[in-house]
This record gives C-alpha cells, sequence and structure tokens, in this order.
C-alpha cells in the first residue's frame, strides 16, 4: 500500500496532525492530542503513521512528509527512528531542533517544512517536576541518539556538572559530546562505550535508549550498581514501568517514568500545531486518565 492511499480517509478533520514511528500504535498521542483539542473547541484529528505495522522502509519518510503536507496536515509529531533521519527533507530548523540536532515536530506552513523540537523542554519539565531538588552533579546518560541528544542538553541546561555519555556508536557520541561541549562550556563532558563502571558514583542515571520498550525489553546495564541514594530516569512509557524503574525502585532510588516526557513534549507540539498554548496539568490529567495501553517514547 502506498503513502498517498494509506492517507486517504483521513481528510475529515479540520486540523491534521500525526505521529511517525516505529512501532507506535498502542501510543497515548493521538488521546493527549484529541482531548486537548477538545478542551479548546477544536476539530483535531491525529493519526498514526507506524512503519513497522505498515511494512515501510526508511524510504517512505520522504514521500510520507509530501503526501502530508499536499492533503493539508498542519504537522507531524516524529519518533524513534526517525528524529535525526526526518531533518535532511526539511526546509528549516527552528533554534529548538538546530542545536540539539534532532527533530520531534514537523510543522508545516506556507509551503515549507519546519522541524522544532520540544523533547528538551518536555524532558527539563519533568525533571522539574518529577525530581525536585534532584543532585545534579554527576549523571550518566545512556543514548547518545535523538531523544539523548534532547534529554543531554535539558539536564545541562538545568544545572548538571558532569555528564557522561554511554553509546555504543563512537561516532555518534563523540559527535553529541563535542556539541554539548561547545553550547555548555561550564560542564565537564565524557564520552564512552561502557558505562556500567561510572554508574555506582553517579548521583542520577538517565536511559534514553529504547532499551525497556515492550520490544525491545531488559536494562541499559546492571542495576545491581544502582544505591538508594541515586535517582533514575527514562524516556520510555510503555510498559509505564520498565524493568530498570523497577529494579531501581527496588533499591530505594527515586525513579522518574518517561510519562512526563511524553505529556509535556506533546504539550509543546500542540502548541506549535495549533498556535495555541496547551494546558499542561490538563494534558497530564488526560494522560493518566486515558483507557488505552501506553506505548513506547513518543
Amino acid at each position: 500500500m502506498s503513502v498517498e492511499n494509506a492517507m486517504i480517509g483521513n481528510l475529515g478533520g479540520k486540523l491534521l496532525v500525526g505521529l511517525v514511528g516505529r512501532n507506535i500504535l498502542a501510543s497515548r498521542s493521538p488521546w493527549l492530542h484529541e482531548q486537548e483539542g477538545v478542551a479548546q473547541g477544536l476539530h483535531l484529528t491525529y493519526t498514526l503513521f507506524d512503519f513497522e505495522a505498515r511494512g515501510w522502509t526508511r524510504d517512505e519518510l520522504p514521500r510520507l512528509l509530501d503526501a502530508a503536507q499536499l492533503i493539508g496536515f498542519s504537522g507531524l509529531n516524529i519518533t524513534h527512528p526517525f528524529k535525526q533521519d526526518v531533518i535532511a527533507f526539511l526546509d528549516a530548523l527552528a533554534p529548538s531542533a538546530e542545536k540539539v540536532g534532532a527533530v520531534n515536530t514537523v510543522r508545516f506552513e506556507n509551503g515549507r517544512r519546519i522541524g522544532h523540537n520540544t523533547d528538551v523542554t518536555g524532558f527539563a519539565e519533568s525533571v522539574r517536576r518529577g525530581l525536585p531538588a534532584a543532585k545534579l552533579d554527576r549523571v550518566v546518560q545512556f543514548g547518545a541518539g535523538g531523544g539523548g541528544s534532547a534529554t543531554a542538553h535539558a539536564l545541562l541546561g538545568l544545572g548538571a556538572g558532569e555528564l557522561i555519555l554511554v553509546d555504543a556508536d563512537a561516532e555518534r557520541r563523540a559527535r553529541l559530546a563535542a556539541q554539548l561541549a561547545q553550547a555548555y562550556p561550564a560542564a565537564r563532558i565524557m564520552d564512552v562505550s561502557d558505562g556500567q563502571a561510572h554508574v555506582a558514583a553517579a548521583d542520577g542515571v538517565v536511559n534514553a535508549t529504547p532499551v525497556g520498550m515492550a520490544s525491545y525489553p531488559g536494562t541499559p546495564f546492571d542495576t545491581a550498581a544502582l544505591a538508594a541514594a541515586q535517582w533514575v530516569a527514562d524516556i520510555v512509557y510503555f510498559p509505564l514501568e520498565t524493568q530498570l524503574l523497577r529494579d531501581a525502585r527496588q533499591r530505594g532510588c527515586r525513579t522518574l517514568p518517561g510519562s512526563g516526557m511524553a505529556v509535556f513534549q506533546a504539550a509543546g507540539a500542540f502548541d506549535i500545531f495549533t498556535g495555541r498554548m496547551a494546558d499542561r496539568d490538563r494534558m497530564v490529567a488526560s494522560f493518566d486518565a486515558a483507557a488505552v495501553s501506553p506505548a513506547q517514547a513518543a
């Protein structure tokens, strides 16, 4: 089935938006955006474009953007694994995306495609609300991809003193480390291939990898290294309690699930799509009240 044919039938909504990614069929993004639309008197339709379920390859990404733009979508959210791939098919990046080097929101406006990033502010707000007064002197982060770039910027923006980036892809982690060092010269940035030895000495640990999703079970490191004085954050929200968070809680750690980032990045995207300000507290309540199961962090 072609991208164009798959999208026919979504033309009834007055404001069309959607989510592009893999393994996203249980995402709460449609519920969050559509419920906020109802609350604000908007007829908003949010469609999922799951490349895995549709049997699409990465080559369909530019065709999907073309089709969405052609039939009048206001924009698209972008999630794993396309947050960096999509940049090649955009006309411009907003400062939020240019700084991070990753896009999770594309706005179609005046015939152009503008990439934005609401993951940074989404994760930062989640940390402020869910881990108040968390110590940030030394943080270990697993993952240096599109999501990891956003969480790293958020952590350093919140005042993290030292950030240790862990990723098996040497080029990717070195590139992100160099970018962060330039943007935050007062911070200490280190990139390593194996972060296990650094976990015990950290104030907190962030999982910004897909590990922990329903389709990627497990933990990104051996959680036996965790101690009760530490905090642990995950950007995965399907399941809401990942194995990592469950292990961390059992060891007495403060934990932060991926739901906060999911909600607050969605609120930022809603602002961009509609030109209106989403009610953050209402969207948190909407997420909690959703009758559907959550999905991989979007």
